[in-house]
């Protein structure tokens, strides 16, 4: 059983106050102090680089900033300098910023598989927006999501799809299909089925697996075959990939993408981008019918889309893309000789591309476990890693890493220990963390 007492008495006080004021305590379910160890759930007070504090004073290295979106790492100098230029400014007006069309153009150069672009504050606006392009450009009525992928938008058309379907009616469920990634003929067999039903296919190019060979060129000829629209969401894929995303990397061009995350290094920006005569169904230079597409007050507040410029820029000037493979490619090589080592290689499990790695907590039988991730998370916190993924940013060194990999020994010690007796529960001191989507509290 743990011997170190590792306590957060200010956290768990913090993380009371937030329940009492906030349902799940949290603004993200992913962030939720269920997600972490019992009383082991650090409320942060502020972070730099690739460390974060929390309100007990412990310093942490800390992996999948801000779920993925603060890829640069927190604090980010020439990020802020954009930001503050702007500031004094004013950050919205009664019309259009110029700065609107300056970051429309950056993000246009850096995508240019996209003609036209419409910003956001989220992801969720944006592929809901993407999806009701398609609709009204097909005249459709459902879409077919990507099973394989966790999370496209926190609206009806995909939650009712989740355990977390309460409030949604069954007819919108209804409207919603899903295929399997990878498999183009079970795809064909769904676009058969309803066929000339299916407004659009939508998915991730990418996430823990790369696409078959092959793979998104042929959902690109079966969508145009059977005249749908093809979404990519690179809410995740977006420069962590490449700089112009999965599209760039891969080659293949959706009718329609969507952007987020580490677009704006923590500062909320998401963008919609693809064909100009998709995209301009919401707009004002045709004779169709209007759709509404996006329309945000705060959509293009002027310091988050210097923001977004700021990261294309350094992303392009930096190479960024290339050191956080660099730099996962170390993690994960270090983690898993340090759980080989430890006799743990088989279930403490390492995926993903360099620059997106996951981990998964495997039992005594080889499946996924959460009192063995609650294990593995305890350990991790008592020595200083923050990490509900092995996502990296930027701003880690070497030094970080080679810390994360002595704290990854230690916990492979202590799994060693659990796997030998086929119970964990001595080493929990608390409930299991749990799944983000399930039915019940």
């Amino acid at each position: 059983m743990a011997t170190e007492e590792f306590h957060l008495p200010r956290s768990r006080q913090a993380n009371e106050r937030l329940h009492a004021m906030i349902p799940g305590g949290a603004h993200t379910y992913a962030k939720g102090d269920d997600q972490y160890p019992e009383n082991l759930a650090p409320v942060i007070s502020h972070g730099r680089g690739a460390h974060v504090w929390d309100i007990d004073g412990n310093r942490y290295v800390e992996y999948g900033s801000g779920l993925r979106s603060v890829s640069l790492g927190h604090a980010h100098p020439g990020v802020l300098e954009a930001v503050r230029r702007e500031l004094d400014r004013g950050s919205n007006f009664v019309r259009p910023s110029i700065v609107e069309a300056e970051a429309a153009e950056r993000f246009l150069a850096t995508v240019p598989t996209a003609e036209m672009v419409k910003f956001a504050k989220n992801g969720s606006d944006a592929t809901t927006a993407a999806v009701r392009l398609a609709r009204a450009a097909t005249g459709r009525p459902r879409v077919a999501i990507c099973a394989d992928h966790p999370f496209f938008s926190v609206d009806d058309w995909f939650i009712g799809t989740t355990p977390m379907s309460a409030g949604i009616p069954a007819a919108t469920n209804e409207l919603t299909v899903a295929f399997p990634y990878g498999d183009l003929a079970a795809t064909e067999e769904l676009l058969t089925r309803y066929q000339d039903e299916v407004a659009c296919l939508i998915l991730e190019p990418a996430t823990v697996v790369e696409p078959p060979p092959g793979y998104l060129a042929g959902l690109r000829e079966l969508a145009d075959r059977h005249g749908c629209v093809l979404i990519f969401d690179e809410m995740i894929t977006g420069f962590r990939w490449s700089e112009a995303g999965a599209q760039g990397l891969y080659g293949v061009v959706p009718d329609l993408s969507t952007f987020g995350k580490a677009l704006g290094n923590g500062f909320a920006v998401s963008a919609l981008a693809g064909r100009r005569d998709l995209m301009e169904l919401g707009g004002l230079r045709h004779s169709g019918d209007r759709v509404f597409l996006l329309s945000t007050t705060h959509g293009a507040e002027t310091h988050s889309l210097a923001a977004a410029m700021a990261v294309q820029t350094t992303y392009a000037e930096e190479g960024t893309t290339a050191r956080l493979h660099l730099l996962g490619e170390r993690l994960a090589a270090g983690v898993r000789e340090a759980a080989a080592t430890m006799g743990v290689g088989d279930h403490i499990v390492v995926r993903g591309r360099a620059s997106n790695l996951v981990f998964a907590t495997l039992d005594e039988n080889g499946r996924p476990s959460q009192p063995y991730r609650t294990l593995f998370l305890r350990r991790l916190l008592t020595g200083g890693v923050l990490a509900p993924s092995f996502v990296v940013s930027s701003a880690l060194s070497d030094a970080d890493i080679d810390h994360t990999v002595e704290v990854v020994a230690q916990a492979c010690a202590v799994y060693r220990k659990a796997l030998d007796a086929a119970d964990p529960t001595p080493w929990l001191a608390g409930r299991p963390v749990k799944p983000v989507f399930r039915r019940l509290v």
